[in-house]
């Protein structure tokens, strides 16, 4: 067992990659009760071309499968697994995200028993295609409701907008029709070629004993066969660089428009360092420009074209990267304006001021300073780095190491019109143009 220490931020880190592949990562944290457990799978919903283990031909699954194959893994032959977590405290949950399907549970009492459940539900699939049939309806409803969701629309909306064939633009859980094609011999292969070891990470974080907690894992994943390790296949259509659909606008059942501007990136081919680097940087050119400290929050604030929903972020990943800026307004033309206009100003660099950045950088360490001290963050993160050859632990150093003239190389990925796009969601009935 390896131990990774980070003396800045007083942690040591253990680590070791089982005979099977799985690679384990285990953090104690002193003076906490509470334990967390993840078990993440690197596949999620952009996953959808690939080929199969053990297989030459590449295949296309119908859209939101990995969504699907998390909902029925929790549905075993004997029971709902949720069950087995609440008889002894412990709270389960997943998820599944663009890249990744996350198992975990949290827990102050019975965690060998806990985790031994994680690892043992998620390593034994059971499909039939009654109990497929069965999901179908109850994931189609709740397809229903976030399409019935304004601000789950306006997103997936400015998305779909920017991508003209990477299947970031598909909405995680698919669509009624999607899922409708979906069988027990889908969620099989997707199971094997996906859920190997050596595609997942258990990550353990909390009140634990690391010598004694990774002897337990160990000793649960010996007593399992798996096929050996096989290279993992994805594919992807070349995607242009600049937006699929520059503007798009729809109608809901809303009392105030909404609107998004969203850019896409350029650079989406960054891994380890220079992806942490990238989108640190990228994350602080985004507060000077459009942070709640800027001129520019200012001026729209006290103008009436934001409200508390104004919001930015930025999101990247390998194959893909964006950012989002926008909120409800009664001026939905006049914010695009102004953000454009924004955008336009940020073309040379020159509104990038050393003590904006420097003063942001501040504010970003203390950020994750203070997150470093949640489990569910660190939880919840942990994995996302690492499946991105990144280390979260590597975040407040690199931030302090960020000069102003990597700040202005960071935004240059996102400049330009045709990296542009508009989404806005009107009230029923009315149209702006």
């Amino acid at each position: 067992m390896q131990t990774i220490e980070f003396q800045q931020l007083d942690e040591t880190l253990y680590y070791k990659q089982l005979e099977n592949g799985l690679d384990v990562y285990i953090l104690p944290k002193k003076g906490f009760s509470k334990t967390f457990v993840t078990f993440t799978t690197k596949y999620g919903s952009i996953d959808r071309t690939f080929v199969p283990i053990g297989e030459e031909e590449p295949i296309t699954v119908p859209d939101g499968i990995a969504h699907f194959l998390e909902h029925k893994m929790f549905e075993k032959e004997e029971g709902d697994v949720f069950q087995k977590f609440s008889e002894v405290g412990a709270q389960a949950n997943a998820f599944t995200s663009f890249t990744r399907t996350a198992y975990l549970f949290s827990a102050t009492n019975h965690l060998y028993k806990s985790t031994e459940t994680l690892l043992d539900f998620v390593q034994q699939p059971y499909f039939t295609e009654e109990t497929v049939n069965k999901e179908k309806g109850i994931i189609g409803q709740e397809i229903t409701m976030y399409d019935d969701q304004p601000d789950w629309r306006l997103y997936f909306g400015a998305i779909e907008n920017m991508y003209h064939n990477h299947p970031v633009k598909i909405d995680i859980a698919g669509t009624i029709e999607s899922i409708d094609k979906i069988t027990a011999e889908h969620l099989y292969t997707c199971y094997n070629t996906f859920y190997h070891p050596s595609n997942m990470l258990l990550f353990v974080i909390g009140a634990v004993d690391p010598t004694e907690m990774m002897a337990f894992i160990e000793g649960n994943q010996n007593k399992k066969e798996f096929p050996e390790p096989a290279p993992l296949k994805r594919i992807f259509e070349k995607e242009p660089t600049g937006v699929a659909i520059k503007e798009r606008e729809m109608n809901m059942d809303v009392q105030q428009p909404k609107v998004y501007i969203g850019l896409k990136a350029k650079e989406v081919d960054l891994s380890g360092d220079a992806m942490l680097k990238h989108e640190l940087a990228m994350s602080i050119a985004l507060e000077c420009l459009f942070g709640r400290a800027s001129d520019f929050y200012t001026n729209v604030y006290e103008n009436g074209l934001i409200d508390e929903s104004y919001a930015f972020d930025f999101s990247l990943e390998k194959g893909y990267g964006f950012a989002l800026i926008g909120s409800d307004t009664p001026k939905p033309d006049e914010l695009e304006k102004v953000i454009k206009e924004r955008l336009a100003e940020a073309e040379d660099g020159s509104v990038f001021k050393e003590e904006d950045v420097e003063r942001i950088k501040r504010k970003k360490i203390g950020y994750f300073l203070r997150a470093l001290n949640s489990l569910e963050f660190i939880a919840n993160q942990f994995t996302r780095y690492k499946f991105n050859d990144m280390n979260l632990f590597d975040a407040v150093p690199t931030i302090e190491k960020l000069t102003i003239e990597d700040i202005k190389e960071a935004f240059k990925s996102l400049q330009g019109e045709e990296q542009q796009t508009v989404f806005k969601i009107l009230p029923v009935n009315e149209r702006q143009k």
